[in-house]
Order: structure tokens, then C-alpha cells, then sequence
């Protein structure tokens, strides 16, 4: 909400790891083109519900965040709120690689994950050498800023939980 408060979102918007919709529902609903994609089709049944609920046009379509070369698109901006942190080490560097895939030349791609400030409150701590280890310009990312911050979840109270949000340019 705060991003797409600041203007963040420009052009054609993918949420990568979309869930029940509520990131990519709240763009569509800034007028902008939104494609969220995740591997539980149950949620983006719930997704597209709530799409139709609301009278937001947003589209949801089930990928695979290594492979979304298959979307067969390319996208301005994209959201990765709480996914990358559920990839292993090895993982990273292939979704940094699928995300590049679908991302125009100078698109801009906004990571949230859980932090390693305080590891013992969430699981799959990220630290911030994980970041510049997964998006790296030998794979067509620049990170312009990492900062700590906090992400709502249904296990914490109402502070959230640990969190870093990455601000990244394709290169």
C-alpha cells in the first residue's frame, strides 16, 4: 500500500507470488495493468472472487516463478511480497533469472522478505548478502536500495514481522 502510495507501480504490473490477490487488487485498482501469478490455484480462485466482487479488472494465472518465460509477456514493475524468501540458496539466482525473463530494460522490481534481524521470529531469514547474491548484473539486476521494514502476516500481531525491502533496477 505504501509503494503504490509513492507512485512505485508504473506501466504493466506482475505480483509474482500473488496469494489471494489483495498486492495486485490494490494496484488494479490504481488503473493499473496487473497480472498475478502463484502455484495455488486455490487462491487465485480467491483471488479472481474477489476481483469480481469488487469490479477491479486485475488477471491471475497459474506459473511457476522459474519459469515465467511461459507467461509469454514483459512487465514495467513487479512485486515479489513474501515469496523469495521461501526459495533455498540454489533457488535464488533462477528466480532472479525467470524474473528477468518477463522484466522490460529498466523495469523495477520491489522485493519483501522476512530479515535476519531477528531470526528467531520468523522462518527463512534473509540476510541482506542473500539479496546481492541472488540479484547480481551478470544476471540483469542492480539493487538500488535494501531497508528494513516490516510485513504483515497472519502469525505476528499487529507490528508485523521483520522485514527487507529491496528496491531493484533491471539492467
Amino acid at each position: 500500500m505504501r509503494l503504490a502510495s509513492e507512485g512505485a507501480f508504473a506501466g504493466a504490473v506482475l505480483d509474482a507470488g500473488c496469494g489471494t490477490g489483495e498486492n495486485a487488487l490494490h494496484v488494479a485498482s490504481l488503473g493499473l495493468p496487473v497480472l498475478g501469478v502463484d502455484v495455488a490455484d486455490t487462491a487465485l480462485s480467491m483471488a479472481r472472487a474477489k476481483a469480481d466482487d469488487r469490479g477491479i479488472e486485475a488477471e491471475f494465472a497459474t506459473a511457476d516463478a522459474f519459469h515465467l518465460e511461459r507467461l509469454g509477456r514483459t512487465f514495467d514493475t513487479v512485486l515479489d511480497c513474501g515469496l523469495f524468501h521461501t526459495f533455498n540458496a540454489d533457488e535464488r539466482p533462477a528466480y532472479a533469472a525467470s524474473l528477468a525473463s518477463v522484466t522490460n530494460p529498466n523495469a523495477t522490481l520491489y522485493v519483501l522478505c522476512f530479515s535476519d534481524t531477528d531470526p528467531d521470529t520468523v522462518p527463512h531469514p534473509i540476510s541482506q548478502e542473500d539479496l546481492k547474491a541472488a540479484f547480481t548484473p551478470s544476471n540483469g539486476w542492480n539493487i538500488t536500495t535494501i531497508e528494513p521494514d516490516r510485513v504483515q502476516t497472519r502469525f505476528h500481531d499487529d507490528n508485523g514481522a521483520p522485514a527487507w525491502l529491496a528496491t531493484i533496477k533491471r539492467i
